[in-house]
């Protein structure tokens, strides 16, 4: 237990900092607060099964799949609650930027993630790391262990193929 308060510590504000960024992109109306968030992503990251964590850029990497665990299971309860259908507004043009509309087009982010997986799971954590992780290209490729140019390539092939799946 020790152990554990001590990560928390040691990871808190980069997780909250990481939330708040993504928080930055959700529709104003998401009821999800940004302490919120990485309360669960931190409850999730050290759920029931131990992760051997290889280094702070892993460590990072997980916790940018489960904020985007989190924020994706909010939409759904969100929308189970009423009824959806509208017009998916989304885009991946700049990453400095992108902002999801709704909870439509996170919803939509995530079944394209789904696929693009199928096809290219390399790519699908690049674009896991940078838009849910806020990772920076070489954070990326450490992570990875690829080479720069690897991600580079693979961030332009995943955001091009997400484009068009959600046209």
């Amino acid at each position: 237990m020790e152990a554990a308060n001590q990560l928390v510590e040691l990871v808190y504000g980069q997780l909250h900092r990481m939330a708040r960024r993504q928080m930055r992109r959700e529709n104003r109306a998401v009821t999800l607060q940004t302490t919120a968030l990485v309360h669960e992503a931190y409850l999730r990251l050290c759920g029931s099964e131990p992760i051997q964590w290889q280094d702070r850029v892993h460590f990072f990497a997980v916790a940018a799949q489960q904020l985007r665990r989190v924020l994706v299971d909010h939409a759904r309860h969100v929308r189970s609650g009423k009824r959806g259908g509208g017009v998916v507004n989304f885009s991946l043009a700049e990453f400095d930027g992108p902002t999801l509309e709704s909870d439509e087009g996170l919803l939509a982010l995530d079944e394209a993630l789904g696929r693009l997986e199928k096809l290219d799971s390399r790519a699908t954590s690049v674009v896991e790391l940078r838009f849910f992780g806020g990772l920076e290209e070489q954070e990326i490729a450490d992570a990875l262990n690829i080479s720069l140019a690897t991600v580079k390539r693979d961030w332009v092939f995943a955001r091009a193929w997400l484009a068009s799946q959600l046209m």
